[in-house]
């Protein structure tokens, strides 16, 4: 009984999230065909290259749909940590003694700095193509998969923005957290291959790099983001972007929260775990 209650659930998911991914679908290539915006095609780009990469990773290494995923989600991380960095040096050094006027709102808000529309624009590819790897190997459970609608709502925020050409480079600075996000997954793929002793040297260095990358490129920024916001919510125009970004914010401080709280068990479990097998030696 309690299987079928789970199919129905995970069925009714599948096709709520299919048809929302359809429709988000329907609306790039409307904007990009109809109302010529060919930019947009970066988007396209990105999904195709993470489904590329997708299918050479099952193909050469494993077809362990997982073990795929968090690999191209490792891929992701590592491209994306990459782009906003090299958006903002080279922003700075292109603006010379100029550049202290980068974090203003009117950069912020209504500015583009070179490559930072190309960069989400791809990483937003990503989430269209993650989507949809989870919805066809059936990688989440329940009727209101916290996965699934943490990417719907960064495709849904991130087109918006990017349809309007506004908040490009806040959404940019947003994911500064992907370089925490590599070492989550580095240590999913790690936990997958067995390696669980958590007095390795590996391990301790991955763990130091975990809480290191969530407090500097997460947690803080992202304070940081909000508070900028604040300070800054006089200068918006009235209408949905103020909210729309508040909201966001206070959403990705709590799943921050939350995110730090596991991270923090996660320790716990893995020294229990070296105590437990420790013992059973003995």
């Amino acid at each position: 009984m309690a299987g079928r209650t789970l199919l129905k659930e995970k069925s009714r998911a599948w096709s709520f999230f299919s048809a929302t991914l359809l429709l988000w679908s329907v609306s790039l290539w409307f904007e990009i065909l109809f109302d010529r915006r060919f930019r947009l095609l970066y988007v396209v780009f990105g999904a195709l290259f993470y489904q590329s990469a997708n299918s050479s990773i099952r193909l050469l290494l494993s077809k362990d749909p997982l073990l795929v995923n968090t690999s191209v989600s490792l891929l992701h991380s590592i491209i994306t940590s990459a782009s906003v960095l090299f958006v903002l040096v080279n922003r700075w050094l292109s603006y010379g003694s100029g550049s202290e006027g980068m974090f203003e709102h009117s950069q912020l808000f209504g500015g583009t700095w070179p490559w930072a529309f190309a960069a989400l624009c791809f990483s937003c590819g990503y989430f269209a193509y993650d989507q949809w790897d989870m919805l066809r190997y059936g990688l989440y459970s329940g009727w209101i998969p916290a996965i699934l609608v943490h990417h719907l709502v960064l495709l849904i925020c991130f087109t918006l923005a990017l349809y309007r050409n506004v908040t490009i480079n806040y959404l940019n600075l947003t994911l500064i957290c992907e370089m925490h996000s590599i070492f989550l997954h580095v240590r999913r793929l790690r936990r997958m291959a067995g390696v669980r002793d958590a007095k390795s040297i590996i391990v301790k260095v991955e763990w130091i790099l975990n809480w290191l990358t969530f407090v500097f490129a997460r947690f803080v920024p992202h304070i940081l983001i909000t508070v900028k916001l604040i300070i800054d919510a006089s200068k918006f125009d009235k209408g949905v972007e103020l909210p729309l970004a508040l909201s966001g914010m206070a959403g990705m401080n709590l799943l921050n929260a939350l995110l730090g709280i596991d991270l923090l068990n996660a320790v716990k479990k893995e020294s229990n775990y070296k105590k437990t097998d420790d013992t059973h030696h003995e």
